[in-house]
């Protein structure tokens, strides 16, 4: 690429973007996509990966098709397209036949540089002929994972896209995705018929993002103290519920407790969830408990709490939707809270899949989820580490791991004892059997069976039912105990185990959570990094400015029936209130701000702004 084409690529990007330069990586991205040759785009969520398909739009002739797999997705990108100036156009299942009239004549007249579509909508009679008469520039595949059945989230239309390739074997095609492991890219080239594909791995680290794991037993009231910490007050939270009843039983509670919350599952009728997820991103109802459907199609990027209430199927999963918190760069958290009453929830599940390659498929999947919420290493650098990626330190900072480290705890006696009740029953038993041993119960059952004679029966009436469960799964985490792959989430003794019992190693354990204080603080356990950035941030602007402004960009978008951020990111804001523009040339220097931004919204809000150093 020359100097010329480099220069008319940053004036395009600050014009239509307002961005001063690029993010790392989307330079390099771009030109490839220039070239027409082929990519693999994995970038975390925040990245940047749409302007590198956006911006090559606005430099060539013809049309940008872009597939993605949900309609609020392309609305919110449409939206954000349109008010940088942008001719962008989606056509779905929404519009009419007379609105898909018009737009397919300002396709054919060449007006339109951007057009978003479902996967499904090429496989529709007569619109695959209707694309042969376009001039189409380049083919963008978002959320590309879904088309491997290794992915978290596999489509079986996203299959038929190899189609689309042969009907255009001259037009670069870009695949883009957050989440991919190395047997996922391999499918995603494979399905696309990517030619000689140019593989772009961003570092999939999120350090804006605080990782917090805690036992379930107060989750209730750890919610609530995190929801009214100053980074979560009042600010955009989705709470992930393990079902329809859970939602609406956790948005009942929370509104009792004063905060306004609506539940999203897939029980609710279309115009309901739609109705829902609208006012959430519209800032009109700020927290959302939902079931995992609701959150992908979502663009909202000042979004400052992503909590699990339950245990995810997967770490695909888990890193997709915590990826949804702070795209805009800020700092944001995500917790999830975490029992074994969960995980067997999901087996249950799991073992009503009726294909055996595909319930093994979920069973590896949780198995490898439970490992994560159970592990003693830095959270940050396990999820590296299971996207292939190397992490250098063993401490981030920035997660509960490292930020509250756990202390040992001499577990050689108890351990043995549970090794030995699990030995001593045949590994025939669960969790929840072996704690009734350990605890002493007579229950009938333990009676009939003669356990009540057992030499370990009783011996763990030291500690309680949580902490003895805790034990197991540390137990497990070491490969002493396994579960057996059967009809019932039994207990086995390992080899390991089997090794230790017939020896005299010591055996240390982490301290138990369940045991210890839960330590929450204003800042709802954020690391010491994460709290001086606060910190900073607060002391260089006025609250009372930031939501000043925060009304203004709600009131212009409601005019323009678009959610908030498509007005301004906070990023853009919380610049403005540490700049305080009063002229055009200041404006157009605020982050997020171009030409066009600068024209429609620069004059109302540097009238708040003069305000405010008026008042001041």
């Amino acid at each position: 690429m020359d100097d010329k084409q480099r220069v008319r690529l940053l004036s395009l990007l600050k014009t239509h973007f307002g961005f001063d330069r690029f993010l790392p990586l989307q330079e390099e991205i771009v030109r490839h996509v220039l070239t027409d040759r082929d990519a693999l785009v994995l970038m975390p969520t925040g990245g940047g990966k749409s302007l590198c398909y956006q911006l090559p739009a606005l430099v060539r002739e013809g049309v940008m098709l872009v597939v993605s797999p949900l309609i609020a997705l392309m609305k919110d990108q449409v939206d954000g397209l349109k008010a940088n100036g942008i001719a962008a156009e989606l056509i779905n299942s929404t519009l009419s036949n007379s609105r898909i009239a018009d737009i397919k004549a300002s396709l054919q007249r060449g007006d339109i540089k951007i057009l978003y579509l479902a996967p499904e909508r090429l496989a529709s009679e007569g619109f695959m002929e209707f694309l042969r008469g376009i001039n189409i520039n380049g083919i963008a595949v978002d959320e590309a994972h879904c088309i491997s059945q290794w992915g978290h989230d596999f489509r079986p239309d996203y299959l038929n896209l190899k189609d689309l390739r042969d009907e255009f074997p001259d037009a670069g095609v870009i695949a883009l995705t957050a989440t991919a492991t190395l047997r996922v890219r391999k499918d995603i080239i494979d399905h696309l018929r990517l030619k000689d594909a140019r593989i772009f791995l961003s570092s999939f680290d999120r350090p804006n993002l605080h990782y917090d794991i805690r036992p379930k037993d107060k989750a209730f009231s750890d919610l609530i103290t995190v929801l009214h910490s100053p980074q979560c007050k009042d600010r955009s939270a989705i709470i992930y519920c393990f079902s329809r009843k859970d939602t609406e039983t956790l948005a009942e509670d929370l509104c009792q407790k004063g905060f306004k919350t609506e539940a999203y599952h897939a029980g609710l009728n279309t115009k309901e969830r739609h109705d829902v997820q609208e006012r959430f991103i519209r800032d009109e109802t700020p927290i959302i408990t939902a079931t995992i459907a609701f959150g992908m199609g979502i663009d909202k990027p000042d979004i400052r709490l992503v909590v699990h209430y339950a245990l995810p199927r997967s770490v695909e999963g888990y890193y997709q939707e915590t990826g949804r918190a702070g795209r805009d760069g800020l700092p944001s958290i995500c917790m999830l809270f975490y029992s074994y009453a969960d995980k067997f929830k999901q087996e249950y599940f799991i073992d009503q899949i009726a294909d055996e390659a595909e319930r093994k498929r979920a069973r590896d999947k949780l198995e490898t989820m439970i490992a994560f919420c159970g592990g003693n290493i830095c959270r940050r650098k396990f999820l590296l580490q299971y996207f292939g990626e190397k992490c250098e330190k063993d401490n981030c900072a920035s997660c509960d791991r490292c930020v509250r480290p756990k202390e040992t705890f001499d577990a050689t006696v108890i351990g043995r004892e549970v090794l030995e009740s699990v030995r001593s029953t045949g590994s025939r038993f669960g969790v929840q059997y072996i704690v009734d041993i350990l605890r002493g119960s007579t229950n009938e059952r333990i009676c009939r069976f003669g356990h009540d004679a057992l030499p370990s029966h009783g011996q763990g009436r030291g500690f309680d039912a949580l902490q003895l469960k805790e034990i197991i799964g540390s137990l497990m985490e070491k490969g002493f105990l396994s579960r057996a792959q059967g009809e019932y989430p039994v207990l086995e003794l390992t080899a390991e185990g089997n090794n230790f019992l017939n020896g005299h190693a010591e055996l240390m354990l982490p301290q138990l959570r369940t045991a210890a204080k839960l330590v929450v603080d204003d800042q709802a356990g954020l690391s010491t990094s994460h709290r001086a950035s606060l910190r900073e941030g607060e002391a260089l602007w006025d609250q009372r400015l930031f939501e000043e402004l925060r009304v203004l960009r709600k009131q212009l978008a409601d005019s323009r029936g678009v959610p908030p951020f498509v007005i301004f990111s906070d990023v853009s804001l919380r610049e403005m209130l540490v700049s305080l523009p009063q002229t055009d040339e200041d404006f157009l220097a605020v982050k997020g701000v171009g030409e066009q931004k600068l024209k429609w919204f620069g004059p109302a809000f540097m009238g708040v702004i003069g305000s405010y150093i008026s008042r001041r």
